[in-house]
């Protein structure tokens, strides 16, 4: 069983990429909606929040870790690796690594939550595999409340996103990241906004392949992930979600970041 976990729903984008590329293992959800969000807080809480996260999902049986949080990639990778028995994976990296790869012109941009944005860690991490590379990182807090609320076809939404956008384009950057897992939801709006000389690096995606790979070249790794499926579930292919808090709105959004009904699958639990 793969683990993915996050700060609230936005992992579920990370969440429906690895059930669209590993059709045959199962996922356990967490999501720590009651501490939401983990990006202004302490890295030392959001340390602790990551291990205490990481490790409920070992107790249900996952022998994987997906870190589908930005803040905690950032700042609790090292500590979930250090101190778990199991792979772990964050979303920073594997979109670094394509963005790296796919800009011709080493000019690129990024676009996330004021937190990420403000910790610099996608500068940090891009010029270190790319040196040439030049990155504009803008802060677009307010496409995680049009995403939640619902506001893709509204009209006021493309001329929200096109603002937050226009200092990448003067830039001249070639390739963008949405480094929040809220964004994968418009990247058909920003497709159409940036043209097709831009590519746009979707860490869900990303980091699904990432595991794919991981996956296929470790042995002992499939044959844990199977065994744990087939305890669990007897071989049946369920996925599992759980909460820190429940709320009917976060039933609501879910399914449309996930692209499926999770009724019947969803519990709330109690960390403590």
């Amino acid at each position: 069983m793969i683990g993915v976990f996050d700060s609230g729903i936005g992992g579920l984008t990370v969440a429906r990429r690895l059930m669209e590329v590993l059709p045959g293992y199962q996922i356990v959800y967490f999501g720590d909606t009651a501490r939401v969000p983990y990006g202004g807080k302490s890295a030392e809480t959001v340390t602790r929040y990551a291990l205490q996260d990481a490790r409920f999902l070992l107790r249900e049986g996952a022998r994987l870790i997906v870190v589908a949080c930005n803040t905690a990639s950032a700042v609790a990778l090292d500590a979930l690796r250090e101190q778990l028995d199991v792979p772990v994976v964050g979303v920073i990296e594997p979109a670094v690594r394509a963005a790296a790869k796919a800009s011709a012109s080493g000019r690129i941009g990024v676009i996330g939550t004021r937190g990420t944005i403000a910790s610099g860690i996608y500068e940090r991490m891009v010029t270190a595999m790319r040196a040439d590379a030049v990155v504009v990182a803008e802060p677009a807090p307010l496409l995680v409340h049009l995403v939640e609320e619902d506001w893709l076809d509204r009209p006021e939404t493309p001329a929200i996103v096109r603002a937050y956008l226009a200092p990448l384009l003067e830039r001249r950057v070639d390739t963008i990241i949405l480094a929040c897992t809220h964004y994968p939801i418009l990247r058909d709006m920003i497709a159409r906004l940036v043209g097709e000389a831009v590519t746009l690096i979707d860490p869900a995606q990303e980091t699904a392949a990432e595991v794919k790979s991981l996956i296929a070249a470790d042995q002992a790794l499939r044959e844990s992930l199977q065994r744990s499926a087939e305890h669990l579930f007897f071989g049946l292919a369920e996925h599992l979600f759980f909460v820190s808090d429940l709320t009917p709105h976060f039933v609501a959004v879910s399914e449309r970041f996930l692209g499926r009904s999770i009724t019947g699958h969803l519990r709330k639990i109690d960390l403590a």
